[in-house]
């Protein structure tokens, strides 16, 4: 279907918003590189200010005799607008994209000035679009001016991830970031432009080199088999069949133990692992550690819950891997001694023991998670990790739980069959 788009139409003839106030006119500057429509066009041709980055000015057709502003602190470009607009003065604001998504428009609303946006092709479309994938899938991150780590984490934890960079957090951090993780790299450079550069790359040759800013990162699962090239193109990772890469899982958390291959019942009770994964708070953008991980069940749940996991188990032969394969999620798994094998492994916002004893629970804490969370059954570990948790700085708490499922009887009758006890620490740091 053909037609004018009413967006531009409106834009065009700068519509009054309510209380008849003429509205700052937000112009997204397309990341395909697709001519300006006429209606961006006029918007210009009678702009009395027109605010932008240095490159967005340079590459939209502004007026010579039309005051420009150009972006670095906002605070004072956000005081010229403010004054521009009282005066009655015909303003536009240059954006990457689509400037009501991670863009410019929340902070000129909170300053209080009335917006029309015209937004264009954003920069994460068009690097699925220069990359020839789908993303209906994908999550989308900013690094731009916060802290890069749950950017990353969400890298770690999901198959199809777009993240917005800014210098010092982007391809080369984020690469870096991702070793120890089976992810190939999409990285567009200035894209519209000329100098528009699109690469394939795994995450350790995106760390060992310098990008273009600004570039846009696409995190992506790697294929799998042994003859896989995790910087070839190919189609994105398997995703949620549920439309919700980073919400709840559909079918709940505190899965049953037959939901998970173990030995021995050497795995951590539902009931257990209710409370343990409620007080390990996971969510997209935090790491993780599942520490004596055995069958990975409590990892396995937080990362259905969105987060990054790192299991670390001493068995090689743990089912695991299997189980996070069962339940569509990606866990990476350390395998080795503990303490030993943590060092060189990402800080962690979260810790679960499963076992160990005090010296990996000194490991963890010298690390300082916001929360770790120890489940112990042998009464006399109990004091110990107390104390040792609250020598490291946590509050601490506990719990024991016992639980008693039903069970059914040869004659028809129902009986409680009572579960071993288990006390659940929790530290959290202040």
């Amino acid at each position: 279907m053909t037609g004018r788009d009413p967006a531009a139409d409106g834009a065009a003839r700068s519509v009054p918003v309510a209380g008849g106030a003429v509205p700052v006119l937000v112009l997204g500057v397309d990341a395909a590189g697709r001519p300006w429509p006429p209606a961006a066009l006029a918007a210009l041709a009678g702009a009395g200010l027109v605010v932008g980055a240095a490159r967005h000015l340079a590459a939209v057709p502004v007026p010579p005799d039309v005051e420009t502003v150009v972006l670095g602190p906002l605070t004072p470009a956000l005081d010229r607008l403010t004054a521009a607009h009282a005066a009655g003065l015909p303003t536009v604001v240059l954006a990457s994209g689509d400037p009501g998504f991670f863009g410019v428009v929340r902070r000129l609303r909170a300053a209080g000035l009335p917006v029309r946006v015209l937004p264009a092709v954003s920069s994460v479309a068009a690097a699925f679009a220069r990359a020839g994938l789908d993303w209906d899938g994908a999550v989308v991150v900013t690094a731009h001016g916060r802290d890069l780590g749950p950017a990353l984490h969400a890298c770690r934890a999901l198959p199809a991830v777009a993240v917005l960079t800014a210098p010092g957090a982007g391809a080369t951090e984020i690469g870096a970031g991702l070793a120890g993780w089976s992810r190939r790299l999409v990285v567009a450079e200035h894209l519209g432009s000329a100098a528009e550069r699109v690469t394939w790359a795994t995450p350790e040759q995106a760390a060992a080199r310098r990008w273009a800013d600004p570039h846009v990162l696409l995190s992506l699962a790697a294929p799998a088999g042994p003859d896989a090239d995790p910087a070839t193109p190919a189609g994105v990772g398997p995703v949620r069949a549920d439309n919700q890469p980073a919400a709840a899982p559909a079918d709940g958390w505190a899965l049953p133990e037959s939901a998970y291959r173990h030995r021995d019942s050497m795995i951590t009770k539902a009931e257990v692992r209710a409370l343990a994964v409620a007080r390990l708070r996971p969510r997209l953008g935090r790491l993780v550690w599942d520490v004596g991980a055995g069958s990975g069940s409590v990892g396995i749940e937080c990362a259905l819950l969105g987060a990054a996991v790192i299991a670390v188990e001493r068995d090689p032969a743990a089912p695991i891997a299997v189980n996070a394969a069962r339940h569509g999620v990606d866990v990476r798994v350390v395998t080795g001694d503990a303490p030993a094998v943590l060092r060189g492994l990402p800080d962690p916002d979260a810790v679960f023991v499963g076992g160990g004893g005090t010296a990996v629970l000194t490991a963890v804490a010298d690390r300082r998670p916001a929360r770790v969370v120890v489940t112990l059954a042998a009464l006399d570990r109990i004091a110990p990790a107390v104390h040792l948790l609250r020598a490291a700085g946590y509050t601490v708490t506990g719990s024991q739980l016992t639980a008693a499922r039903l069970a059914d009887l040869p004659d028809g009758s129902i009986r409680l069959a009572a579960t071993n006890p288990v006390v659940v620490l929790t530290g959290e740091r202040p």
